[in-house]
């Protein structure tokens, strides 16, 4: 008698829910960004080479059987930056803490990564805020951006809010780039950083904007935009944009990001 039940494994259940947590971490990378057109297509091009086999239609199955061939390298070469975001989420989130690395070693015998020096961040930002003076300050979480430091020219300088306004001054030779903070230390000034492809940034956006946007898009970093025209702050972060924020959210927020216990902050 054959059985009118299918068998389920626990591993089954447990194939299905990784699964499922894959597609979405995808989704997420890809949501509101011009990668999401691009898989709306190829998905639609898909359906149609199955309507077309279903129908057997010879000639243009063969045609679309042919870009069905190579969609896995289509797909490598089409979405390489969410491939290595992606990579980068597995990386920082799930390997990371586990792997060994003479780096580690050292950090591990002499102490975690300085702390940020929020209230200095801070503090600059006000002032370039009332001042309407553009800066782009990028806050390293685990990766010290080691291929966008190397843009621009390396300061390892304790951070301060005067050598910030310094940076950014408009006399100043390293105004032209962003900031990149690791730690208690401002690592690198003048440096270059990915531009957002991402269709749906408000045209008010200027490429400091989407600079920021790029960088939070393809890395962990948190970045903190003022602009020049406005004065207004914005924040970048896990591939989102947040504008006109207040500089007691900008505080709150780098607070709970980068110090262990946050206070309530001075700033207003």
């Amino acid at each position: 008698m054959i059985s009118l039940f299918i068998s389920i494994r626990i591993l089954d259940i447990f194939d299905i829910l990784l699964t499922a947590l894959l597609f979405y971490q995808v989704y997420r990378l890809i949501k509101g960004t011009i990668a999401m057109n691009i898989f709306i297509g190829i998905f639609a091009v898909y359906l149609v080479w199955l309507l077309v086999r279903a129908l057997n239609m010879q000639l243009l199955g063969a045609i679309l059987g042919q870009f069905i061939g190579v969609g896995v390298i289509a797909l490598i070469i089409v979405f390489q930056q969410e491939i290595r975001r992606f990579l980068l989420l597995i990386g920082t989130r799930y390997v990371s803490n586990r792997t060994f690395s003479i780096e580690k070693l050292f950090t591990s015998v002499s102490g975690s990564r300085p702390k940020v020096k929020v209230n200095s961040l801070v503090k600059a930002i006000k002032t370039l805020a009332e001042s309407k003076t553009g800066a782009l300050v990028v806050i390293a979480r685990k990766s010290e951006l080691e291929s966008y430091s190397d843009t621009g020219d390396i300061l390892d300088a304790i951070t301060s809010s005067r050598l910030l306004l310094s940076i950014f001054c408009r006399e100043s030779p390293l105004h032209d780039g962003a900031v990149i903070v690791v730690g208690d230390k401002i690592y690198a000034a003048r440096c270059v950083l990915p531009v957002s492809e991402n269709p749906n940034l408000s045209p008010e956006h200027g490429m400091r904007h989407r600079a920021a946007l790029g960088m939070a898009e393809q890395t962990d970093a948190v970045v903190v935009v003022v602009s020049e025209e406005s004065g207004s702050i914005s924040i970048a972060d896990e591939g989102h944009l947040t504008s006109n924020v207040t500089l007691r959210y900008v505080a709150g927020y780098l607070e709970s990001e980068f110090i262990r216990d946050p206070h309530v902050s001075e700033f207003t």
